[in-house]
């Protein structure tokens, strides 16, 4: 079993100084871990999610209200996302920094896939994440990072996934057409591809927990790094897309999966 060590690096630079980030699902998971990155990197955090017990402890985590910003709400409400944006931009004043993160990974057998569960996935994966960005505009600054979640399951066919990895695929047609259509204001649009990271989301797959972990443990067995993600490592990578370091890189999806998607 491969290592990591995530837990032992140091991150002292401080690549987002004076930087405004906003993380949807930044609650939890990945969201949590991206926020929390960005917070130790010299950032001023809002984040944005539906529950309101975990954003109160991400926001403690991230220094409380006098140094950070945590608005209850739903990607798929309009009103929520103008809710989110109101508030950041009364307290901060603009974003240098979209993490379009809230998502939900259900798995469910192609015949069995109805409107309900087909328009829930897509309205969180790619709906909610589409009208995050959208309604962020007029906040984005000229030198801004957009990046979008994506997904390890749109490079390759995996059963019960196709509204899922259908969703995530349009995700990533998404990234490359604003990165063609913001680029000229200043504006870089990338994309993070997680493999199997290892967070509460597998509880949240619609099938018993043992089950979904023995069917992403199958997948994780098949790649070079034969172990699960852990959430800080998809976090370097946002600070990395965030920060100066990727100044001349928009379009692209990086993936982070272990080699699942290449090998």
């Amino acid at each position: 079993m491969a290592a990591t060590n995530t837990e032992t690096a140091e991150y002292n630079e401080q690549k987002l100084e004076n930087k405004v980030a906003v993380v949807t699902g930044g609650n939890s998971g990945i969201g949590r871990a991206i926020a929390e990155r960005f917070h130790a990197q010299g950032a001023s955090v809002a984040i944005f999610g539906r529950n309101q017990e975990t954003l109160d402890e991400t926001l403690d985590a991230l220094g409380g209200e006098d140094e950070s910003l945590a608005v209850q709400g739903d990607v798929t409400d309009a009103e929520d996302l103008d809710k989110l944006y109101a508030a950041v931009e009364e307290r901060f004043g603009r974003v240098d920094i979209l993490v379009a993160n809230a998502g939900v990974g259900k798995i469910r057998p192609f015949d069995e896939v109805d409107e309900d569960f087909f328009d829930q996935v897509t309205d969180i994966d790619f709906k909610g994440a589409f009208f995050t960005v959208q309604t962020a505009l007029p906040l984005l600054s000229d030198s801004s990072s957009v990046m979008f979640t994506t997904t390890g399951a749109t490079e390759r066919g995996l059963p019960g996934l196709s509204v899922y990895a259908a969703a995530k695929a349009a995700l990533r047609s998404l990234t490359r057409s604003l990165a063609a259509e913001l680029g000229p204001q200043g504006i870089r649009v990338n994309a993070i591809s997680p493999g199997p990271v290892e967070t509460s989301l597998v509880e949240r797959m619609g099938i018993p927990t043992e089950q979904a972990t023995e069917e992403l443990g199958n997948i994780v067995e098949q790649q070079p790094i034969d172990r699960f993600a852990q959430p800080e490592e998809i976090a370097a990578t946002a600070v990395f897309l965030a920060s100066e370091d990727a100044s001349y890189v928009t379009g692209s999806e990086i993936d982070v999966d272990g080699g699942m998607a290449q090998v």
